[in-house]
Parts: C-alpha cells; structure tokens; sequence
C-alpha cells in the first residue's frame, strides 16, 4: 500500500502501526475462514446439566471460597441506545399524518414494532417522564388521539432538543418502573445484581467499559445512587470505568479493498467491535469475573433467582479451577504414575470437554505431562446457555480446527458456511444459545494472571459491509469477546433456564413481564 507521510501521521496518532494496518488489509483482500464446526453442543455433550441438588452444592462452595477471592463484574457498557429506537427513527422520518392513517402506515410497512409500542406506550418505565415534558409545552397526551399521541411521544423521546434518549448510553435510559414513581436504569440494576453475587467481604467491584464522552454521566448518576443502595445492601461498591481504546480499531476498505478515504482525504477507522475489549478484560486484575451486558438486567422480583444462578456457576469455576491447579501442581512435582495420568485424561476429557488427540496415545510419558501441562495451564469460563427460542445470537458447538483438533465455541450463524448442507444442517440442529452469561478464570495455577492476547484465534474475525456518507465500505471487527478472543481458553457450557436472559435489545422488550412487574 503506498500510504502519504499525512496517512502514515493518522495511523500513528490512532495509536497503530503500519504493520498492524497494513496486516488488517491484507485479510481484507484473503478473506476470513468459515469456522468448520463439527456438532452443536447439547445436553450431556458438551452441555453440564445443572440439577437442584448440584446447583445447591455449588452455590455452598461459592458462599464458602468468596470472601477468599477477589471478585469482579465486568459490564460491556459503551454503546448508545441508537439501535433500541430503530423502528422509532424510521417512523418519525417517514411518516406524515397528513397523507395517511397511522394504521395505514403500520400496515403498508408491516410495523409490528410500532403498532406493539403504540399499545403498549403507557406501561414503559419513561412514559410519565415524556408526559410531563410534553405537558411543559402545551400538549396533554390524553386530549389526543391515538396517531397524534404516539407521534409526539416518539418525538420527545428522540429529538436533539428534547429527551435525545438514541443517543443516550444505553446503560443510563430508564428501565424501570417501581412504586413511588421510582424509575431505575439498567447501570442501577446491575449494582443491586452484584450486592448478590459479585460480593467479597463486604464489598462489590464493578467495572464498566463505556464511551469516554460518557463518564460523567455515568459518575453523576453513581454518586446519586450509592448511599442509598450501599445501606440498603449492606455493601460498599468500587467502581472503575474503561474505554475501548483506540488502538484496537481496524482501517475501513473500499469495496476493492483499498483504504477508505474520507472526503478530508483522511482514512476511516472505525471500532472494531466487543473482540476490542479484551484488552480492558486482560488489564483486570481478580480471581473470578462474572461478565454480563448492560442491558440483560431484570426488577428486584427476580434478581434472587438470577444470583442463585451465577453463585452456582461461580462455584463450577472453582471447583474445576481447584482441580486443575491440584493436578498442574502434581505435574510439575513429576508426582504422577500411570493411575494419575488417567485421572487427568478422564477429568480434561469428561469435567473439562477437551477432546485428546489420538496422537498423545503415543507418546512417551514426558511428552504426555508436557500435553496434558498445556490443556489445563490455560485461562478457564465457565458459560450459562438457554435454550433456543428463536433469539438471535450465537451458540455453543463443537469446532474442528485445521490440525482436527476439537473443542467448545461459541459461533457466531454469520460464521457458519451456510453454503455447505451439512454446516448448515448442523446449525439447524442447534438446541441452545448465548446469553453472554460468563464466570472468567484468569490466573493459573502460581496465581498469576495469563495474558489473554495470548489465547485468541485470529483466524474469528468478521468481514461486515457498512455505508458511509452514502458510499459503500467493508469493516473489520476483531474476534469476538466470548468467541474467537477467547478461542483457546478452557470452556465449560452449562445449562441455565431462560429467566436468566431479559435483554433489552429494542425499546419494546422493556413491555417483557421481566422489565414490567413492579417489586
């Protein structure tokens, strides 16, 4: 590529390096592999069940080690709610009352999203607060008509110069709705979560990863909040904040695969999606992570049932992760016969869903402690999944890479060749998915932290099509946080009941019973 010395200054000022650049288009032009997954992961293969009776023995092992342990909750925070209000933008750009009925427009444009939010307007946790506001201007919402009322609502909600909510941080928006006209966020509900489960000696850590222009917002609302929870809970909260840095974005590319060029004449970089924070996970420093995404948050009714099942899965982490480092030690000791070279194999195999190769069977006994030190040495998470109901997202399957090698993922469908019948047939196949519902081991077994850069498959990266300013471009996001990023880590799936995943994808999911019952 023949970059200009004001190219080559850009690229630097983003932190980046040529080398990096120049490596992001050459994928561009070679394209990225399809994952070759070779099962999907069900029930008692690849899937832990998770009965009453061990989810109490976990959730006592957890209550047991917890205040032994530094815990963490790490929140991917950092985007604006744009994409809640998709359906509400297009309605408020198109539609003109003067021309058409409302349930005219939703019928010719089949908008089963606003004729849902039109139903259900007054039962969102916002609707007294844009009612007010419209009320200070003049409007009573209950002097208008149905296609009058909606409209303005949605302006208020949306427009610059009124409630802005698209651009507001997701994580900041009003969730819900509790007696006394009390309204909580979802950054709220997370603090009460952790008071639960995230909780060691008395303290719970939180960490955020959010958009810079966004801190002071986030800050403000904590301070307004803290005392009160911390007194209600009985806990102190430490919170931290990170930004996804700018050196993890990638160069956007025309269509032709050359660099994309503003109408400055400046290249485009753009964020490289959730795979970018890994770097602000690798810069945590705790023995357990619990990661969830700010918008799967549920009202106090539900919140017990939801930490009985994170203090279980915390509890698998550790248990596997005790074992782990009890064998890690006997190995290094030289302490193993043939007896406990078995009992390793069938633990990798049967408690940790690694697969051997058939090529260890062979090897001397040095080589075997050497094979099976680089299995359990590695960073460890522990995944919930629900069944499939038709959510989109990805799922847990059996991947086969190019040595034959298999092991858990989680695939993303876009991944997937959907060309090939029988890639396809197993996608189809597939019985549960991801509620990004993670417990994170991160330290080995001499308690120190690995480098988790160290156990990506770059190989999982994504290719999208974008538009900018009208123009087309191709876009390049790093392998994602819980797929390729964390490609070569030990992968526990175990099944959780659907109550645990309530996300808050578009405006309308907050009209869900878990967003609406009041506690």
């Amino acid at each position: 590529m023949n970059f200009t010395d004001k190219d080559l200054k850009q690229i630097e000022s983003n932190n980046l390096t040529l080398d990096k650049v120049e490596k992001q288009i050459e994928i561009f032009e070679t394209g990225i592999p399809f994952t070759n997954v070779s099962a999907a992961a069900t029930l008692n293969k690849g899937i832990m069940p998770l009965t009453e009776s061990d989810m109490k023995d976990f959730v006592a092992l957890f209550e047991a080690e917890k205040d032994n342990k530094s815990l963490v909750k790490f929140v991917p925070a950092s985007g604006a709610a744009t994409r809640m209000f998709k359906f509400l933008f297009q309605y408020i750009s198109e539609y003109n009352p003067e021309e058409q009925s409302l349930n005219s427009y939703i019928n010719k444009n089949n908008l089963r999203d606003l004729s849902l939010f039109m139903v259900g307007l007054e039962k969102f946790p916002f609707y007294k607060q844009v009612s007010e506001l419209l009320e200070s201007e003049g409007l009573d919402l209950e002097t208008l008509s149905s296609q009058e009322k909606v409209w303005h609502f949605a302006k208020a909600m949306l427009d610059k110069n009124e409630l802005n909510f698209g651009n507001q941080p997701k994580g900041l928006l009003p969730f819900h709705y509790y007696k006394n006209n009390y309204i909580a966020t979802a950054f709220e509900e997370h603090l009460y979560e952790s008071a639960l489960y995230a909780t060691s000696n008395n303290t719970a850590r939180l960490h955020f990863t959010i958009s810079e222009s966004h801190e002071a917002k986030f800050t403000q609302e904590f301070n307004k909040i803290k005392d009160r929870i911390e007194a209600e809970k009985g806990v102190k909260f430490n919170i931290s904040f990170s930004y996804q840095q700018h050196a993890t974005d990638t160069i956007a590319v025309t269509m032709e695969n050359k660099p994309f060029k503003e109408a400055d004449g400046s290249l485009l970089f753009r964020p490289s999606g959730h795979g970018a924070l890994l770097k602000n996970l690798n810069a945590i420093d705790a023995d357990v992570i619990f990661v969830k995404n700010i918008d799967n948050v549920v009202v106090n009714k539900y919140k017990e049932e939801l930490a009985g099942f994170k203090k279980a899965l915390a509890g698998i982490l550790l248990k596997l992760q005790s074992k782990s480092f009890e064998y890690l030690h006997d190995l290094d000791a030289n302490k193993v016969d043939e007896g406990t070279l078995v009992a390793i194999e069938n633990f990798i195999t049967y408690k940790l869903s690694i697969k051997i190769s058939d090529e260890y069977f062979k090897y001397k006994d040095c080589y075997k402690i050497q094979y099976l030190k680089e299995k359990l040495n590695r960073p460890i998470r522990v995944c919930g999944m629900v069944r499939n109901e038709g959510e989109p997202g990805g799922g847990p399957f059996w991947v086969k890479d190019e040595k034959s090698n298999q092991s858990l993922q989680i695939v993303e469908s876009a991944q997937i060749n959907l060309k090939d019948s029988k890639q396809e047939e197993i996608l189809k196949n597939a019985t549960h998915f991801n509620p990004v519902d993670l417990i994170c081991g991160i330290k080995n077994y001499k308690g120190e932290k690995f480098d988790l850069e160290n156990y990506v498959d770059h190989n999982a990266a994504f290719i999208t099509k974008k538009t900018k300013n009208g123009k087309a471009l191709k876009a390049l996001e790093l392998p994602g946080l819980w797929n390729g990023s964390m490609a070569h880590w030990n992968t526990i799936f175990v099944e959780v009941p659907i109550s645990t995943f309530n996300p808050v994808k578009t405006v309308n999911d907050l009209l869900k019973p878990p967003h609406q019952i009041k506690a």
